[in-house]
């Protein structure tokens, strides 16, 4: 004969399978290898529908390079393509950190204005692992052969433009200051191109100082040099910027006895050269924008498998007090 049964373990079992069919239904139960769950930055890229490119620059408080990040993104906005910028501020480490970054994102392709053509070498094989093609712009790398494509102003001309115009002006010679940068590629050959037009000429070379591209260091430079020569006929500058620095200690100083000359063409130095009786008395006029486009144009041409030149070279321009109105103070020519 059976006994009762009993009340509890009627409701003991029911309450274990109402746990077991919520335990069946919960997720995330277990280790993490049971769990598949992909976190969100292991989580694939969507493709992207255009082209996604980069642009590490040496230094964009220069006016010049600001001008050419305008180009690069006008020019682009017609490929319905994107540019990242990175702004190395003249330190070589944060722009190797900011082209990984670059590689991250999974450029394109990279258009370069090294801080240091020299190091670079070690970013440019960085690119070259990740196969990302490499447009260098305005400042030679030293390994070329390492580049896709060189687009630059042609710096040489540049500056010997403005030694012709000092031949003019002092047809029998005279003394003068260079400022320079020998480490920057195309400072350099603005200076050789100078140096080249002026040669047996009747000039002599007071001094040259090593300018990083301030324009304060460079107005403390000439304020010693006007200090340490009573004869000044002539200035050389490698940029712009260290022209201005000159023209102000100049102007301090209260001498207008020398001639200042340049290599930039930006508003504000055409805007000096414009001033009657200007020291400025010319600049060797790059075109930032042209150097943008043609940056483009030969990034798109080798991503589509099309020929391109492996070096372009945008004319420059003598601009002075004459001609300067020609080309407006108000934007780059």
């Amino acid at each position: 004969m059976r006994g009762k049964r009993n009340p509890w373990i009627s409701i003991m079992v029911t309450f274990v399978l109402v746990c077991m069919m919520f335990s069946g239904c919960k997720k995330n139960v277990g280790t993490p290898e049971d769990n598949a769950i992909v976190e969100e930055d292991e989580k694939e890229k969507p493709e992207r529908e255009g082209y996604l490119f980069g642009y590490s620059c040496m230094n964009l408080d220069n006016p010049y390079f600001q001008a050419v990040e305008k180009s690069l993104l006008v020019a682009l906005q017609k490929e319905q393509a994107e540019l990242l910028v990175k702004d190395a501020k003249s330190d070589f480490e944060l722009q190797r950190q900011q082209v990984q970054e670059l590689i991250d994102e999974r450029v394109d392709a990279v258009f370069l204005t090294p801080v240091d053509g020299a190091e670079i070498t070690e970013v440019l094989k960085m690119l070259e692992e990740a196969q990302i093609p490499v447009i260098n712009l305005d400042v030679r790398v030293k390994e070329m052969e390492m580049v896709d494509a060189y687009i630059g102003s042609d710096n040489k001309n540049a500056g010997y433009s403005c030694g012709e115009d000092l031949i003019a002006r002092c047809p029998e010679g005279g003394k003068i200051l260079i400022m320079e940068n020998p480490s920057i590629s195309s400072m350099n050959e603005r200076i050789t191109g100078f140096e080249r037009a002026i040669a047996n000429k009747g000039f002599e070379v007071l001094s040259r100082a090593q300018i990083s591209g301030d324009g304060e260091q460079a107005k403390e430079m000439m304020k010693a040099f006007l200090e340490e020569y009573p004869q000044i006929d002539a200035v050389m500058c490698a940029t712009d910027q260290i022209a201005l620095g000159v023209l102000d200690a100049a102007k301090k100083a209260e001498r207008e006895d020398l001639y200042i000359y340049s290599v930039g063409g930006s508003p504000q130095i055409k805007t000096e050269i414009a001033k009657e009786g200007s020291l400025l008395c010319g600049t060797g006029a790059q075109s930032p924008i042209k150097v943008g486009q043609n940056a483009v144009e030969a990034c798109m041409s080798l991503l589509k498998g099309e020929e391109h030149p492996s070096e372009v070279l945008v004319e420059t321009i003598f601009i002075n007090h004459e001609s300067v109105e020609l080309y407006g103070t108000n934007g780059w020519q």
